[in-house]
């Protein structure tokens, strides 16, 4: 059976360590796991005014209702998450019945300064509870993303944060196959 994977970054920097982390991910997914990445850069802000779906939103918006799961690269800003990643959920929560998001596995990673985003993560958990996403509870993966474990393009050298990262991964495969059954 095959997992299909969306992978989204709050950080729009193409540099970010955040989409390191993913990068990272989706080069080491585990056997019959295919792992997308979401490109946020053109998805505006959420607007109900807005008659129809800009083509950004739409392509959103189909990736993850072809999503088995999602894996959110969670940037800190001001200890809270950033707005592009609450951004890409909101558009997703609008569709009826919020039947893009309800019921799907989520693992959360993230790169950033001191507790590497672990405030940020912790609140976009609380994000998850109102939109009945189900996250992975372990391991978590917090990277400081300025003590030298990724290089000048934003990718992840630190061996530790690897493995976390790959333990996460296999973690998300078996947590989807559970909730799916």
């Amino acid at each position: 059976m095959s997992i299909n994977v969306l992978a989204i970054c709050g950080s729009l920097r193409a540099k970010s360590t955040n989409r390191g982390l993913l990068r990272y991910a989706q080069g080491h997914a585990p056997q019959g796991m295919k792992i997308h990445l979401a490109e946020l850069l053109e998805v505006p802000f959420y607007n109900a005014d807005l008659a129809e779906k800009p083509a950004a939103v739409q392509q959103l918006l189909k990736q993850i209702a072809d999503a088995d799961a999602l894996l959110l690269a969670c940037p800190e800003y001001n200890y809270s998450l950033a707005p592009a990643l609450k951004n890409a959920l909101d558009w997703a929560s609008r569709e009826p019945g919020n039947q893009l998001l309800s019921g799907k596995p989520v693992a959360i990673m993230g790169a950033g300064g001191g507790m590497g985003t672990s405030r940020a993560q912790y609140h976009l958990r609380q994000v998850c509870v109102y939109l009945n996403l189900h996250p992975l509870n372990q391991p978590e993966v917090f990277a400081n993303a300025f003590s030298g474990g990724f290089n000048s393009d934003g990718d992840l050298t630190d061996e530790k944060i690897q493995g976390l990262i790959v333990k996460q991964l296999h973690a998300l495969q078996l947590w989807q196959q559970q909730l799916a059954k």
